[in-house]
């Protein structure tokens, strides 16, 4: 790489994503609005500073576009199933049920926002767990910015061996790690501990959101229980089957909140009343035009047969393979910039399998929810025609959010801005790096929207700079996919989905303020472990 990395061209390169922040932080502007200003700049940037011509920006837009398609192909089935559950007024009737099987609300709220969206990445991933648990807390009564907030933090543990460990794959491939090496097992095993620092704090901020202190003090046993079997289970499980590493947790975690809300601690009804989270102009004692005949059990068959589903394709290695033939992608040729920076040659870029795809099993799931609804006359006269009409009007304005800042980071990506801001960073710091080294995957995953991607992006270069610099390879590339899964919660892609899924659209820059200091000072934790386990002892 021949780019200059001196201070002006890092600073050139860091200003399409501190535009981002400002204007959506600062100003409290949309994503819809902020999103085209960061491209623009990238744009400009690029051609100006980083010497790249219209060959290689039109490549890098054709990514970003198509990248978009795949993830809006899981927002508008993600927005479907909502509208499908809430025609038939399944999240008053699910809110009721979670009342008299666990009546402490505290807990209630954590079975929502951290079991069960947890459970849903442990198989799906890709955003899906925002979108879904998003309308479910704002069922249940949490306001719809704290319903975004809430989930982002709550299923970002399990983003590295989630998903049937699709990120920590991207990673061992970007940084040559054989399975079942050394290295391979060695690696896992520092991001299953950092991540579980990181599940710690899920847990605990989920408790202060609701109640400070008091809360805190009361869900402290279910806390310290859940991340027991969530992080715990998940550093074993990672020693002998990655690929399970986060589900198998999940579902016993899944199972083990319902016991847990029949013991003495938590079997009696337990609420803040003036809890900042809760929509105070909410009330459950309202009576509301629900199906009488209708059970928690019935409002959640579409979430049921969304699990049936993706456990039956991606759990099973025949179906999965075969289901999984048909894939195709977009080719591309080499290009280059004036530095020399190449972006080689593609045959089939990002393929997508729709038989095996997310998208695919929320609409499955949608519309077999339908069915299933329309068979008890739960449906209201041209109920699945607004249906299908509401879920359209929500996802086209979050659309243009998400192609813009996938563009942005394709294009930033594609022109050498993204290696420079960390490339930067390393050679400041020297071994001070350690501390900085979840930062740059927490970075990747804010600029791609994905763990995945910024593994892919910065795993070959974390590798690198460990051997430049004399650190533990294994510590700094698990440091790399736990920063990439605790940012995870700022991707902008996943606070659309959920802003999008809550109908507060819009308000992403007030989700991303209130969001940013845990973030933030998690990724610290991570590194100043990381750097006093690996420069100071």
């Amino acid at each position: 790489m021949n780019i200059p990395t001196n201070l002006f061209m890092w600073i050139i390169a860091a200003l399409p994503i501190a535009t981002l922040l400002i204007l959506m932080i600062k100003f409290q502007w949309g994503a819809t609005e902020a999103a085209p200003v960061g491209l623009v700049i990238a744009v400009i940037s690029g051609i100006i500073f980083y010497k790249a011509d219209f060959q290689l920006l039109a490549a890098e837009s054709t990514k970003g576009v198509w990248s978009s398609i795949v993830v809006l192909t899981i927002v508008w089935p993600a927005i479907l199933l909502f509208e499908v559950v809430d025609e038939v007024k399944g999240f008053a009737v699910i809110r009721k049920g979670m009342q008299k099987l666990i009546p402490n609300e505290l807990l209630q709220l954590l079975a929502m926002s951290w079991i069960f969206v947890s459970f849903l990445q442990g198989i799906t991933g890709f955003g899906v767990p925002v979108a879904v648990g998003a309308p479910l807390l704002v069922g249940m009564g949490v306001s719809p910015l704290w319903a975004v907030i809430i989930p982002l933090i709550g299923h970002a543990w399990g983003n590295t061996f989630g998903t049937l460990s699709v990120a920590w794959q991207a990673l061992a491939m970007s940084a040559g790690m054989e399975a079942g090496t050394e290295m391979y097992l060695k690696t896992a095993l520092w991001a299953a501990s950092f991540i579980w620092i990181w599940n710690i704090i899920t847990g605990v901020s989920i408790c202060w959101f609701y109640g400070r202190l008091k809360a805190v003090k009361k869900g402290l046993p279910a806390v310290l229980i859940m991340s027991l079997i969530h992080g715990g289970g998940q550093l074993v499980l990672t020693q002998v089957n990655t690929m399970l590493a986060c589900f198998i947790p999940a579902c016993i975690a899944f199972v083990v909140i319902f016991i847990l809300g029949r013991t003495r601690l938590y079997k009696d009804p337990w609420k803040i009343e003036d809890s900042r989270i809760m929509n105070q102009d909410y009330s459950s004692d309202v009576k509301e035009d629900i199906p009488l005949n209708m059970k928690m059990k019935d409002a959640f068959v579409p979430y049921i047969i969304l699990t049936g589903i993706t456990l039956f394709v991606l759990l099973i290695p025949a179906v999965k393979g075969y289901l999984g033939k048909i894939s195709f992608g977009l080719s591309f040729s080499e290009t280059t910039t004036g530095y020399g920076f190449a972006n080689g040659a593609v045959s089939s870029y990002s393929p997508i399998s729709p038989l095996i795809h997310s998208g695919t099993f929320l609409f499955l799931a949608s519309v077999a929810g339908l069915m299933f609804y329309k068979s008890h006359g739960w449906i209201r006269e041209n109920g699945i025609k607004k249906v299908f009409m509401r879920s359209l009007q929500k996802t086209i304005p979050s659309g243009i959010a998400v192609i813009g800042f996938i563009i942005m980071s394709k294009i930033m990506s594609g022109t050498g801005q993204t290696m420079v801001l960390a490339y930067g960073i390393s050679v400041v710091l020297g071994k001070g790096y350690a501390i900085l080294a979840p930062v740059v995957g927490m970075l990747g995953s804010f600029m791609t929207s994905s763990n995945m991607a910024s593994n892919i992006l910065f795993g070959e270069f974390q590798l690198t700079t460990a051997k430049l610099l004399g650190l533990n390879t294994a510590a700094i590339l698990g440091a790399q996919t736990a920063g990439g899964a605790i940012g995870n919660t700022i991707c902008p892609g996943n606070i659309i989905l959920g802003t999008t899924t809550a109908n507060i659209l819009g308000k992403e820059g007030l989700v991303l303020k209130k969001i940013m200091p845990i973030t933030l000072s998690a990724a610290a934790i991570v590194g100043v472990i990381l750097f006093i386990t690996q420069v100071l002892l």
